[in-house]
């Protein structure tokens, strides 16, 4: 009956697997098709945005399943269940680690090879149409770059010792044996650790920048709202019979067959591109008011109220907790050296005490962790496409509903499974217990040694992926007291602005009239 009831259960979770995949396919798929450029889009650029964004997606799942996991061996009491004896215990755990090395695999030939190998082919296709065998030898190239840096991280990982023993007598060849023999017993985990854990410091940059502004600004656009179409028409008819006026007082003074100055040719000139974007404008807005899916965003006007006010409690629990995190770190850990880690929770902070709470009841606690993991993603969504992607002070690319570029969506994904590598370690810092044993608990015995405790609980696999180097861990701890700053800088700021145009970012003056087919199919 036992193994019925496990069979059962198991068969149900794949099931639920199969369905949460199938969606995350769907999903991602209709995201892409959403802003991507009608005129530009390619099928190998599609399949690679989507394919990356869906790795994205599932990623980020593999923490809450690692949790429950673990979770799942042992009894409310505090002993293991009879069926997770020390072989099936080992299975699991080398399942979910398998898992994670296939996942951060996928996510190495994504970013090292495949999306710029991609991004560079169509570089190339758009200065050079003709030699489609020149595209690809000039894209490889540049894409061996990217594998030499993926080759020397993994080199680094595999071959650095993290602990030598200390032996003055120690010839040269008994050193390097020990790091063949050290390499050898982490079967590449350390090299993969090493890898993985360079390219979430770079995801910890793109979650300071777009996740952390994106946070603020999502829960209050959706607050705030935009402005009435019918509105900004008005505004705009006024806009194009001035710039008309003003134009036709220019043009005046040539009547007598006098030419025009230098300086007023400019003006004209400048009128005009002014005239052309204001019709363009005045297109989309007609558009827009007549369409069914602004009647619909009207009648569901106070349900965006109130997901922009539960989004804002998220953000502001979610920094509340982040600081008071941090802050016990300051206070209590090791210093820099040991990478600001610390055993137990000195200083509480609300999301450490909340999930003990939800535990009492399955699977609320589950539910919170995924909630904040889908949360990341789609404020960091939010983030990237109100702030364009960015090179320092240089923008690269806008996303723009139907008109973003291929190379823009493969920045996009990119930046994304970036972040997602990042989010279990934010996630860690705020509950750090509970992301390395669950909701385990321990029999209670006369010898209450903390080295005791931990050996009858099972430590997740995501634990030994964060804390493989200490110099990580103290990068993060820096990068949580930015993201903090940044979020209350984008908050303030976001606080500051007015109500989004209703066409906010969708007729620029760089566009080309060919640009209204496209976006038109969004408001029939």
């Amino acid at each position: 009956a036992k193994m019925v009831a496990a069979a059962s259960e198991l068969l149900t979770g794949w099931c639920l697997f199969g369905l949460a995949l199938l969606a995350i396919l769907i999903f991602c798929w209709v995201y892409v098709r959403k802003y991507q450029s009608r005129r530009e889009s390619e099928v190998i650029s599609t399949i690679t945005a989507i394919f990356a964004l869906a790795v994205a997606l599932i990623s980020s799942a593999l923490l809450p399943v690692d949790i429950f996991l673990v979770s799942y061996m042992k009894n409310q009491n505090g002993t293991f269940k009879d069926w997770a004896d020390a072989n099936v215990s080992r299975q699991i755990e080398d399942t979910v680690l398998y898992g994670y090395y296939t996942l951060y695999s996928i996510i190495l030939f994504c970013v090292f090879l495949w999306i710029p190998f991609v991004y560079f082919y169509y570089e190339e296709k758009e200065e050079d149409d003709g030699n489609t065998c020149s595209q690809v030898k000039t894209a490889l190239r540049y894409t061996m770059g990217f594998i030499t840096v993926c080759a020397v991280l993994l080199l680094i990982g595999a071959f650095v010792p993290l602990d030598i023993p200390n032996k003055k007598n120690s010839t040269e060849w008994e050193k390097v044996k020990l790091l063949f023999e050290e390499f050898g017993s982490s079967h590449g985990l350390t090299a993969l650790s090493f890898s993985i854990s360079s390219l979430t410091v770079i995801g910890m940059l793109a979650a300071i920048t777009y996740t952390a502004y994106g946070m603020s600004a999502l829960p209050l656009n959706l607050i705030k709202g935009t402005t009435s179409a019918a509105y900004e028409r008005l505004e705009n008819t006024e806009d194009i019979e001035e710039v008309e006026q003003h134009l036709l007082r220019i043009k005046s003074k040539c009547r007598d067959g006098r030419p025009l100055s230098s300086r007023d040719r400019r003006t004209v000139q400048q009128l005009e591109e002014r005239l052309r974007t204001l019709r363009r404008r005045e297109r989309h807005l007609e558009s827009i008011e007549k369409s069914w899916w602004t009647k619909f965003c009207e009648a569901i006007r106070p349900l965006k109220i109130v997901w922009g006010v539960f989004f804002i409690i998220v953000a502001l629990l979610f920094t509340v907790s982040l600081f008071l995190s941090n802050l016990d770190k300051a206070l209590h850990s090791a210093g820099f050296d040991s990478g600001f880690i610390i055993l137990g929770t000195n200083l509480t902070n609300p999301l450490n005490m909340l999930l003990p709470v939800l535990q009492t009841v399955f699977p609320l606690d589950y539910i919170l962790i995924t909630t904040i993991v889908m949360y990341f993603i789609f404020t960091s969504m939010a983030g990237i496409r109100n702030m364009g992607i960015w090179f320092f002070w240089i923008r690269l690319y806008k996303i723009r509903r139907g008109k973003t570029r291929p190379q823009a969506l493969l920045f996009l994904c990119m930046i994304l499974l970036l972040i997602v590598l990042h989010t279990s370690y934010m996630i860690y810092s705020l509950a750090p217990q509970y992301v390395m044993y669950g909701s385990q608990k321990y029999l209670v015995q006369v010898r209450l040694l903390l080295a005791f405790l931990l050996d009858q609980c099972i430590v997740t696999r995501t634990y030994l992926f964060l804390h493989k180097f200490w110099f990580f861990s103290a990068a993060y701890y820096f990068g949580n007291w930015a993201f903090i700053a940044v979020f209350l800088i984008g908050l303030i700021v976001s606080c500051c602005k007015g109500k989004k145009s209703v066409i906010e970012g969708e007729v620029d003056e760089d566009d080309s009239d060919m640009s209204d087919d496209e976006l038109s199919v969004y408001y029939r």
